[in-house]
Parts: C-alpha cells; structure tokens; sequence
C-alpha cells in the first residue's frame, strides 16, 4: 500500500492540505503554529492511498517539538513519497532549506515540492526562489481553496503505478473501531503505546500532550482494529484556550465514530463527575463502554478491593441504561490487565453482532408483562405490549409493538431492559427499546 508524507516546517497549512485530500477534518487546523503534535494518519480520497499528516519541523533539544520532529522523521523514512509543503506568503525561510537538507537525507522517495497559499497571482513572481530548495520544480496549490490539486494526484498516480493496491474505499471497514477518553494525564497515550508494542504516541508528565485525535490501525490479540487516542477532557470551567477546546470537540466526536469507548481513569484518585458525565454519553451514543481504572499497580493491594466495589457501585447508580458497568482494572506502565481488557471487549463485541430468535425475546418479554403489568395510560386506559423483535445491532435495538396506549412510562422501559439483558446476557451492552403503535385502529 502506498503511503504519502506531508511534511516541513510549523504553520505552512500541511494539516488543512491533509483534510482537503482525505475531505475530513481529522486533522486539528488553528492559525497558530505547532498546533500538530502527533503524526496522523487518512485515506485519501483519490485513490485510496494512505496518508500522514506530521507535525511542523522544529529545532529542539528536549521536549514536545524534539519528540514531534523525530516523529515526523520517522513517518518521512517509512513513507513511499513525501508531500513537502511552504508557505507561498512568507516566501522561502532557512528553516526551509534546512529541513529539505534533512528530508533528503532521511529518504531516498521521490519529493512533491508544494508552495501552498498561493490564491493570489501577485505571488507566481516569486516562485523560482523555491528551486533552491531542491526538490525541482514548486507545484502551487492552495489548501484552503482545494487549488492544484491535479498535479499531486498525477505525482502519486506516477509512483503507485498501475498495478498499486489501493485501498478499497467501497468497501466497509471491518476494523473494531476502539476510542481511548479521558481527563488530561491519565495514561491514555501510555495505554496506546503499550497496544501498538512500540512508541507512537508522544508522553509525558504532563497534562495536555495530546491534541488531535490519531487513529491507528493495528492488530492487538488476534483482532484488526483501529485504536483512537484522543485528546484529555477537562471541565469547560476550566478550559480557557481555543485550541484545548477544539481538541475536546474532537475527542467527544470520536465517541460517534467509535464501536467500543475505553473510559480511562486514574486509580490512584477518585471519579470525578466528569468521568460519569463522558460514560453517559457513550452510553447514550449506544456504544459498548469499558472503563479502565489505570495505575492499578499504585493502588495499595489492601485498598483494592473496596476500591473497585465502590466504583462499581458509582457507575451502575449513574446509569440505568446498563445493568453491569464492565469495570477492569489495567497499568498502562506494566501491561498487566491489558490482554485480559481486550478479550472482554471483544467478548461483547461479538455478543452486540448477534441476532436473537424473535420467539425467544418474545417468552422474555411476555414473561416480564406477566411479572409486572403496564401501568395505566394517562387516559386510565390499558397498555398491551403484544410483540417484540430484534430490530438493531451496534447498539442492540428491540422494538416493541403495542396496542392501545402508547404513553409507557420510562420506570416501566427501564424494568423491561433490565429484564430483557439479564435473559439475553446483554449486561453490559447499552440497549434501545422502541415502541411501535399497532397498526389496528380497534385494538
């Protein structure tokens, strides 16, 4: 499969070059400059090749932009051509020149040099200070415009060769799409790398490290699926900077985007309501949620189990919506717990794929209308539940038809959940019952 670079130096427009060609908006863009920390990758439209957006070159000693470049390094080395992106208004910049010196030596694939943010022609006098770089004749583009976009198509097309395999864009992505949520410096990043078995994503002790949401495909305990790390939530009271508030966007969308949603907090302190406030919308999105209490090796061994019971306790008071919240504990450091976490997931995964028998929901459901009956309508009038069916999967879904009033109150949808899970062996899965009128206006 073919993979494609974008790289230079910070703030030249490579992250809205990186929406354009995959038309999404996974990438954070902001007019500050470094706003990219980690290298994320896409699926460009054309043609289905793969695509990595990195962070801006920096020189750097120590820190985020020391391990950000090295990152964007290592993306340039692995990579079978290299976008390299300059700023068309600012003109050519030593740091330029000197960051092409450094792509040519890390790789020998063949370079598209791209002089973007050329909307106006009062620029095209200046574009044959670019050959300095050399990287051979400048293409110019504009990002935001979606201008000149020909010419990489064409650059790309050229290497693939046409007997490239391509990603098969039509075709569904059957990858366990797993998010990683949680309040800034609780191991997410840590998480990560301990799945992918090597460093990917930048740590640190520090909160707010993490930015974009990176989508990783991989394949961890016999399964493909593409792990999301995203960005630390904090509560909007303490959230001044624009950019920190575009990256909580970010993350609460990765909840959409997401199959499964590892909730990760911090063990060694206690939940706060922010926490039960992301696993309530998980819950609500109808997405499998697995809470992961990391830094299980800093908890005392004596503390441990009244520990977990009171967590426990907390999330299924919170949330009537699932009748056993899976609650496992992991060290993101050592690895332990991780291998087992991932089993559960796909334990459930698999049970929210299948498909009950009709007959059998409905001696559930008949049996649970004979333990309890509907209450009576507003207008005193009987409800009759008369069939249920499986109508969902991903989230389970069973949709109920009833006769006479319809106006079930929620105390009685929340009893035929609970009801119907605890049969099913659905308790840790989010369930959705509708009700359907019944189409016969004497019943």
């Amino acid at each position: 499969m073919i993979k494609i670079t974008i790289a230079g130096r910070p703030n030249t427009g490579k992250s809205t070059l990186f929406n354009a060609l995959t038309g999404t908006r996974d990438a954070l863009v902001h007019d500050r400059p470094g706003v990219t920390r980690d290298t994320i990758s896409g699926i460009m439209k054309h043609g289905g090749y793969t695509l990595y957006d990195t962070a801006g070159l920096e020189n750097a000693r120590s820190g985020i932009a020391l391990d950000s470049t090295q990152m964007a390094f290592d993306a340039v080395a692995s990579s079978d051509a290299i976008l390299f992106v300059v700023d068309g208004r600012v003109g050519i910049t030593n740091q330029d020149i000197e960051w092409a010196k450094l792509v040519r030596r890390k790789t020998k694939a063949p370079v598209l040099l791209l002089v973007n943010k050329c909307e106006s022609e009062k620029r095209l006098n200046n574009v044959h200070e670019f050959y300095k770089l050399g990287f051979g004749e400048p293409t110019l583009i504009s990002a935001e415009h979606k201008r000149g976009f020909d010419e990489i198509f064409q650059f790309i097309d050229k290497i693939a060769g046409p007997d490239a395999q391509q990603t098969d864009t039509n075709n569904p992505d059957t990858r366990i799409k797993i998010a990683v949520l949680g309040q800034p410096n609780v191991g997410k990043s840590t998480f990560v790398n301990r799945v992918l078995g090597e460093k990917k994503q930048i740590v640190m002790d520090a909160p707010g490290i993490t930015r974009d949401t990176v989508k990783i495909p991989t394949k961890f305990y016999g399964r493909d699926i593409l792990l999301m790390d995203t960005a630390g939530l904090r509560r909007k009271a303490g959230v001044t900077d624009d950019v920190e508030t575009l990256s909580a966007l970010k993350s609460l969308d990765a909840i959409e985007k997401a199959d499964v949603v590892i909730l990760m907090v911090d063990a060694t302190k206690n939940i706060e309501n922010q926490a039960l406030g992301i696993a309530s919308r998980v819950y609500n999105a109808g997405k499998i949620l697995c809470v992961a209490l990391n830094k299980w090796d800093l908890v005392e061994p004596e503390l441990r189990d009244e520990k977990l019971l009171k967590l426990k306790h907390q999330f299924s008071n919170s949330f009537h919506q699932i009748i056993k919240p899976m609650i496992l504990a992991v060290s993101a450091e050592t690895g332990t717990g991780v291998q087992n976490m991932f089993r559960r997931i796909y334990e459930q995964w698999d049970i929210s794929a299948a498909q009950a028998p009709t007959s059998l929901i409905n001696r559930i459901v008949e049996k649970l209308v004979a333990d309890r009956q509907p209450p009576m309508s507003r207008l005193k009038r009987p409800m009759k539940i008369k069939f249920a069916r499986q109508t969902g999967r991903h989230p389970m879904k069973i949709t109920i038809n009833v006769g006479g009033a319809s106006d079930i109150p929620e105390s009685y949808t929340r009893y035929l959940r609970r009801g119907l899970a605890t049969a099913l062996k659905w308790e840790h899965l989010p369930i959705i019952i509708e009700y359907e009128k019944s189409d016969n206006p004497f019943d």
